[in-house]
């Protein structure tokens, strides 16, 4: 379903994908929130990505091909191609495709030996990846997997499983604790992740005609321990109506739109996870704090 059919059908259920936040402008402002001092997943992830790069070089081996799943920036990736040897191609897939061109075509200046070929779409349908090049190697890092209901989640990892066609997938998962910890890092100081929640309306505006008021609803983001997820919302302030897609939708102050969650998970549990999506864990990379995780999956029965 494309973003207009997804947000008219949102509006009625009061619930809207995540996936929908990441347009251009979306997508640059996610890039700021990475460097919130708040955020603690970025800086966490990208130091494991650095202190065992050399690792996860011996796993994947020469000239093999990487798809990164919600590619974004493909900041952290470049820490895998600059510890690889003669890697084959890079597949980065987004569904900002803007904002996908935008990276590749600065990955291409900076990798001028590496086949850079983009595929924008929404990997949690249905794609139609290139014949690959080489060993395919996934990459989803940032624990985006926690984005995913727990049974989404799983179906999610197996369809990555039949994508990779054998081959292994390194992914970042978000581990628990303290909710004090959780609620900064999705309420900053600076207010970016509330302007992230609100581009959601913006983007409604821009792309779809809407006249939403952005003023009238605020962002609200907390932690559901029996859940153990974040939950991200945007509250109306006040009575309102919107007409979106020739349809009308009333909302009393303090009704929400619920755009995000993020599952946190242990590692035993994730593993336990990924055992039933058809994959066999290997080894478990955190930092001294286990705030955070690298998982490497293989597949249980390889191709």
């Amino acid at each position: 379903m494309s973003f207009a059919e997804e947000f008219v059908a949102g509006l009625r259920t009061r619930h809207i994908a995540p996936k929908w936040f990441y347009d251009a402008e979306g997508s640059r402002l996610f890039e700021r929130i990475c460097l919130l001092p708040e955020y603690y997943p970025t800086r966490t992830e990208l130091a494991l990505l650095d202190r065992h790069a050399p690792e996860f070089a011996a796993r994947i081996g020469t000239g093999a091909e990487i798809v990164e799943f919600g590619a974004g920036a493909s900041v952290k990736v470049r820490l895998l191609l600059d510890a690889l040897e003669s890697p084959r191609r890079f597949v980065p897939i987004d569904i900002s495709g803007e904002y996908l061109a935008e990276a590749a075509a600065t990955l291409r200046a900076d990798y001028p030996g590496l086949a850079v070929e983009p595929l924008a779409g929404d990997f949690t349908r249905d794609l139609v990846l290139p014949p690959a090049a080489g060993r395919r190697i996934g990459f989803f890092p940032g624990s985006s997997i926690g984005n995913f209901e727990p049974e989404a989640a799983q179906a999610l990892l197996a369809r990555f499983r039949q994508w990779l066609d054998g081959g292994a997938l390194l992914i970042g998962v978000d581990l628990f604790k303290e909710p004090a910890e959780l609620h900064a890092a999705y309420n900053d100081a600076q207010g970016v992740t509330a302007a992230f929640n609100l581009n959601l309306l913006a983007r409604a505006n821009r792309e779809l005609g809407a006249d939403i008021d952005l003023g009238a609803w605020a962002h609200a983001a907390f932690y559901h321990p029996p859940l153990r997820r974040i939950e991200m919302h945007l509250v109306s302030r006040r009575r309102q109506v919107l007409q979106v897609g020739g349809e009308r939708f009333e909302f009393d102050e303090g009704d929400s739109l619920h755009t995000e969650n993020s599952y946190k998970y242990g590692v035993e549990g994730f593993r336990a996870l990924a055992r039933r999506a058809g994959f066999e864990p290997g080894p478990v990379w955190t930092d001294a704090a286990r705030r955070f995780s690298l998982h490497w999956l293989e597949p249980a029965n390889p191709a």
